[in-house]
């Protein structure tokens, strides 16, 4: 029956559905601002923040050197940068999207991605290979997390 009712509710909608629609919010610190990007760093819609996808730059915005772990690493480490800036942290994360240059580098970005999230719960994951990705990237990774 409660099966039933929840359907019933998606189908039709309801008062209280309608009540959940809020605006959306930009996220953007002074340093991105700064730098004239051409998207926000995070937006946020019903207390779900969505972290631009972040490739594994240094505080100089160049990609890092040592390969696909390190820059996994350093990709994750921004995301978790953005997220800190907002007051959150990195155990708000609950799904990633990777987008890997060579999916042959999968098992070595699962690696260093499962030792960033040591400790605490795995967020859910999806990876794919494109074809090219800003600055000669090896990885760009986007997520989403609880906002607090």
């Amino acid at each position: 029956m409660k099966k039933v009712l929840i359907l019933l509710v998606f189908i039709f909608g309801c008062k209280e559905s309608q009540t959940l629609k809020k605006e959306i919010e930009y996220f953007n610190s002074s340093e991105h601002l700064a730098n004239e990007y051409p998207f926000s760093e995070a937006t946020i819609v019903n207390d779900i923040i969505y972290v631009s996808g972040q490739i594994g730059t240094s505080e100089n915005g160049e990609v890092v050197g040592g390969g696909i772990e390190a820059e996994t690493l350093q990709a994750l480490e921004n995301i978790e940068s953005v997220l800190k800036k907002m007051g959150g942290s990195k155990s708000d994360i609950f799904k990633c999207t990777c987008m890997l240059k060579d999916i042959s580098d999968w098992p070595s970005m699962s690696k260093a991605y499962k030792s960033f999230f040591e400790g605490s719960m795995l967020p859910s994951r999806s990876a794919f290979a494109g074809s090219g990705l800003a600055l000669g990237a090896l990885i760009e990774i986007e997520c989403l997390a609880i906002r607090n």
